[in-house]
């Protein structure tokens, strides 16, 4: 997904505000340059009725006026310069300020987006992805392994915690590595505390660093903003954000199962499968609901989707925030 008219024109307004909080910058040190060194504004006022003048001859046709303002300009350019120093300036005081020089604070260079417009792209994404309140190290850097055993079992296949995250980690590489390439999508399912929201979490970080848009909910904040599209048709927040929610490149779904389910729910539950996956749009759905209680609460249609379009992984180990917690007593 392309960023939109209004993210682009968001973007390049923080351009504009940059700009021009650096020119009052500049501003400022120019008047306090002129504070200090009273003939320094002098010859400024001396370079503009000297250009006038010789401005004037060009146009009468004189051929030595550019060469001559030229270095009467050099002159009096110089002259800035040593009062500048003897002032106790850096001599590059006055030179235009730029938050990013390479690109001018404009954004591009020559018809190429610059370095700092992809940050730029990045922290927009991030703002809007309702991922602020997630922690920092929520990074594939900062996955344990550890908390996963090799002596634990799963009953119906007989793998092993370790295992099974193992190879749950090499299919999320995977989905990272082919986004916006191959169309993916992933159901993570299991016990409550196993490392669901964390793996999306790191996941969703690495799609945005690559530009796509991600967007996270609940399972009822996303219901939430569903029936109030549904219902509230002068609540232009709530259609933007369904909106959203429809064509994100990856739309998060955690904790499905926690909100109030009903037909009504259930019913847009399908709906916003169904259209993402008519437009190839890629989701991640997370759930402390075994499978058959999927196909129980959101109708067979729903379930069907989900085991026909989506990798089903299934992660089994104990509660990680409560190891923690003991691990941290321990310690002190």
């Amino acid at each position: 997904m392309a960023l939109t008219n209004a993210q682009y024109y968001s973007i390049m307004r923080q351009y504009e505000r940059t700009r021009l909080k650096n020119h009052d910058i500049q501003t400022a040190r120019y008047e306090e340059v002129c504070k200090k060194v009273p003939e320094f504004r002098s010859i400024d006022e001396s370079i503009s009725i000297m250009s006038v003048q010789y401005g004037k001859r060009l146009l009468d046709g004189d051929p030595g006026a550019l060469d001559s303002l030229k270095e009467e300009l050099e002159i009096l350019r110089s002259s800035k310069q040593n009062l500048l120093v003897s002032a106790g300036f850096p001599a590059d005081y006055l030179e235009p300020v730029y938050t990013c020089p390479d690109c001018k604070d404009t954004g591009y260079i020559g018809n190429q987006k610059c370095h700092c417009f992809r940050k730029s792209v990045i922290h927009l994404l991030y703002d809007q992805s309702n991922m602020k309140e997630f922690p920092t190290d929520a990074t594939f850097g900062n996955f344990k392994l550890d908390f996963y055993s090799n002596s634990q079992y799963d009953k119906t296949t007989g793998r092993s915690a370790r295992a099974m995250m193992e190879d749950t980690l090499k299919i999320c590489r995977k989905f990272i590595d082919n986004f916006g390439h191959d169309f993916q999508n992933l159901f993570f399912y299991g016990n409550v505390g196993v490392g669901k929201t964390f793996l999306s979490t790191c996941i969703a970080r690495e799609i945005m660093e690559r530009e796509y848009s991600v967007i996270y909910f609940s399972a009822p904040q996303l219901f939430n903003i569903l029936t109030q599209n549904k219902f509230e048709k002068d609540n232009s927040n709530a259609r933007n954000m369904a909106d959203y929610i429809y064509n994100c490149d990856l739309l998060i779904i955690d904790d499905l199962g926690s909100e109030y389910t009903s037909a009504f729910i259930a019913a847009q539950f399908f709906t916003c499968l169904n259209e993402r996956l008519i437009h190839r749009k890629s989701t991640i759905i997370s759930t402390n609901l075994s499978l058959d209680s999927i196909a129980d609460l959101y109708t067979e249609r729903a379930f069907s989707r989900i085991t026909s379009n989506y990798a089903l992984l299934k992660i089994i180990g104990d509660d990680i925030r409560i190891r923690k917690k003991l691990k941290q007593r321990e310690e002190h």
